[in-house]
């Protein structure tokens, strides 16, 4: 069987191969890694020899599933793509948005249930490590060996396979994007300008208070600052707390400094300090009220337009690439509060795997390779149609009267952003400054570490539970911490805290170790 399943493998890379080396006499954009060339020709409309290729394999309709809004005009982009992917891998994609708020219960039942699924996305903070342990994502070692793989690793900086390794296996594909992060805020600048308020006294959560104040009573109808479970004060990317593997398990170190002591948050002065300032907040009416409940992304409350400010994991161009997608062009800025680190949760921050319910995880490896090497395929996922929902000058797009029923806002998430347009109202030479951004980040002592909970699977089980019953709802200011927390330690000690902080650290002790 297995010996069966490798020259299968093989089959299918000699053809892919096949199909690259045609594609490339033919002048195709396919396999281009540079975001600066290929693009100018990148219209996708040419008789392809790769198509020739892809004919020989069997259709296939590929499954995804990943969190975002389904766009107006899905359908009309998911055509293009189709059309474009039936001639490069006689495949078509079935794609399947779930709203940000549902996303973590449905994508466990649809893992729970073994729904047939090609590719799901994944990230350290969305259940990597725990779905990895329940069997649900394929070890990618024999499929990276591909030719489909391999040109994927050739476009990547080692980091991120390393970093994203689980026991020493990689079982997602990392988008190529900004590998260092930061936390802070972005705000309406129309409005800030409206009522003269001086955005510089903003140094961290505990500097905001006026400015909302200020906000709430000129302009009631807003919400000064918006926040949902998992988008507070006490993410990662803000507190730069690096749980080492999946954030849903408790134990951590800091992004930003160098003790390898794991401790649960509740240690830290910062995390209780993050509470205490958000409950002010929130009592005082400056987040939403229904943050602990709300399914909306920050993304899709920005866009409503009734929201100043919200937490966010910041990169180059940021607030010019969310305006872009939320009809706010010129109207957003951003302020960094933290120092830019690597971890864990950066270098496995946005992932796509492969699920083992897939029945041809090879046609999946392909198509993940097109959205890391197809200029074409990537901004069309991406941006939708040109001259339909952006009009462009070589790499430059600008917004159409018809950008808004395609605007998803996940080039995050898939494939290569360094093949991404970029938008009029953002700096031409935003990947430089990626690259930029990437150099001198403090690097966490967790880097590369992804803890296995499989030695204390029924504690994590249990404490997961207990997290996701007092997590939102602290997070977001919604309950007095002072009365609320001490349940919450006392849960999670009864769930078997302790012995998983003993375990991470045993195990992060012997990496440091072999490091």
């Amino acid at each position: 069987m297995k010996t069966t399943k490798k020259s299968m493998m093989l089959m299918l890379a000699l053809v892919f191969a096949m199909s690259l080396v045609l594609a490339a006499c033919g002048g195709n954009n396919s396999g281009n890694t540079n975001s600066n060339t290929g693009s100018e020709n990148a219209g996708g409309s040419n008789e392809s020899s790769e198509g020739a290729a892809g004919s020989s394999l069997e259709p296939y309709v590929l499954k995804m599933a990943y969190p975002g809004t389904k766009q107006q005009d899905h359908d009309k982009v998911m055509a293009e793509v189709n059309k474009y992917l039936t001639e490069k891998i006689n495949a078509t994609l079935e794609l399947q948005p779930i709203e940000w708020g549902q996303w973590d219960q449905k994508v466990n039942l649809m893992i729970a249930s073994r729904e047939p699924m090609d590719i799901y996305f994944t990230a350290q903070w969305s259940g990597y490590a725990v779905n990895v342990s329940k069997g649900a994502f394929l070890d990618l070692a024999e499929l990276l060996e591909t030719e489909a793989g391999q040109a994927i690793v050739e476009t990547l900086d080692p980091a991120y396979l390393e970093g994203s390794k689980i026991n020493g296996k990689n079982y997602g594909v990392p988008t190529n994007k900004e590998i260092a992060g930061q936390g802070g805020f972005i705000y309406r600048t129309d409005i800030a300008e409206e009522l003269g308020l001086d955005m510089s006294t903003i140094q961290s959560a505990a500097d905001l208070k006026p400015i909302l104040q200020a906000v709430k009573k000129a302009k009631p109808e807003m919400i000064p600052l918006f926040m949902r479970d998992g988008e507070t004060f006490n993410v990662h990317y803000y507190a730069q707390f690096d749980f080492l593997g999946d954030a849903n398990i408790p134990g951590v170190v800091l992004k930003d400094q160098d003790d390898a002591t794991v401790k649960p948050r509740f240690e830290f002065d910062r995390y209780k300090e993050n509470l205490q300032i958000a409950r002010e907040l929130y009592v005082d009416g400056l987040i939403n009220q229904d943050a602990t409940t709300t399914t909306l992304s920050t993304q899709d409350a920005m866009k409503a337009g009734n929201v100043f400010m919200t937490v966010q994991p910041l990169k180059p161009g940021k607030a010019e690439e969310m305006a872009a997608v939320t009809n706010l062009t010129g109207k957003l800025a951003q302020i960094a509060i933290t120092e830019r680190t690597i971890a864990t949760s950066e270098t496995a921050g946005s992932m796509l795997a492969i699920s083992t319910t897939s029945e041809d995880p090879e046609r999946a490896m392909m198509f993940i390779n097109l959205l890391h090497t197809d200029p074409y395929l990537n901004n069309l996922f991406n941006f939708g149609i040109e001259d339909d929902h952006f009009t462009r000058e070589g790499n430059i797009i600008s917004p159409t009267e018809t950008t808004s029923a395609y605007s998803p806002g996940g080039a995050w998430m898939f494939g290569n952003q360094f093949l991404n347009y970029v938008w009029d109202t953002e700096d031409p030479q935003k990947w430089e400054q990626f690259k930029e951004f990437n150099e001198g980040a403090k690097v966490s002592p967790g880097l590369g570490f992804t803890f296995d909970a499989e030695p204390v699977k029924t504690q994590v089980a249990a404490a997961v539970n207990v997290r996701k019953e007092y997590d939102p709802a602290l997070d977001t200011g919604s309950v007095d911490p002072d009365e609320v927390l001490p349940d919450y330690i006392e849960k999670l000690k009864a769930s078997g805290l302790d012995e998983i902080i003993a375990e991470k650290q045993s195990q992060f002790d012997e990496f440091l170790a072999n490091k």
